[in-house]
């Protein structure tokens, strides 16, 4: 069962960057991910284009925060929609 929510964008580290790759460590306001789904996460440019972004991992730490991991950065501040699988 696909689970959709909308989230704003809190923060964002680079994981790891290996052999030109990088990973994305994002945290949003509110998640639906829990440590071990898949999905997407995405964002709408001003300009109208619509990005989406495979949620490659998930990390929950020891607080309980959920750590989005990504392969393209996006901003804080942005409202993304996210798609659980």
């Amino acid at each position: 069962m696909e689970k959709e929510f909308t989230a704003v964008v809190t923060d964002i580290h680079e994981q790891s960057r290996v052999g030109g790759k990088q990973l994305w460590q994002v945290t949003l306001d509110r998640s639906r991910f829990a440590e071990g789904d898949a999905g997407t996460l995405e964002a709408v440019a001003r300009s109208g284009a619509r990005l989406v972004v495979p949620v490659v991992g998930v990390e929950v730490d020891a607080t309980g925060e959920v750590h989005h991991l990504i392969e393209k950065p996006l901003m804080a501040g942005t409202e993304v929609r996210g798609r659980v699988r």
